[in-house]
């Protein structure tokens, strides 16, 4: 009977455990459109969905996707955008920004010189891939 009281206080303790850490969830948010807009909804829809999920004591990732005209919003001395991205990337540890490989190449093809983008953006080969990837790990998908 002891067992038995001893393994039951034990299973408790481990679920109470696991339910005082909190639920991590995933949230993959794509930006399409060079309108400050839409970036800046992006930019809002991080910062509200972390401070709600922080409310409930869970945890989010949180990876922003832009190609497409929307990579503008990463392009160095063009981003209408930039220091609130700056000042996001220092306070949200749990969010990321990825540029889209193909969407920046052909940037420099057209202007026929370096395109540069944040400090901050991670250039990943494709963006439409890459919301791909992260939906098939089950990230939740926004877009503003």
């Amino acid at each position: 009977m002891k067992t038995i009281l001893t393994a039951i206080l034990l299973i408790l303790t481990i679920n109470g455990a696991a339910i005082a850490e909190g639920v991590k969830h995933f949230v993959a948010i794509h930006v399409d459109q060079n309108d400050p807009k839409v970036m800046n909804m992006a930019l809002n829809n991080a910062v509200n969905v972390t401070k709600y999920y922080e409310s409930k004591g869970d945890t989010v990732e949180i990876e922003l996707v832009a190609y497409g005209p929307g990579l503008n919003m990463f392009v160095q001395g063009k981003s209408p955008v930039a220091d609130r991205i700056s000042v996001l990337s220092l306070q949200l540890e749990n969010l990321s920004f990825s540029a889209c490989g193909n969407t920046h190449r052909k940037m420099i093809e057209k202007t026929g010189g370096p395109v540069p983008l944040m400090s901050e953006a991670t250039v990943v080969p494709s963006g439409v891939v890459r919301l791909i990837e992260l939906q098939e790990q089950g990230y939740a998908y926004v877009r503003p």
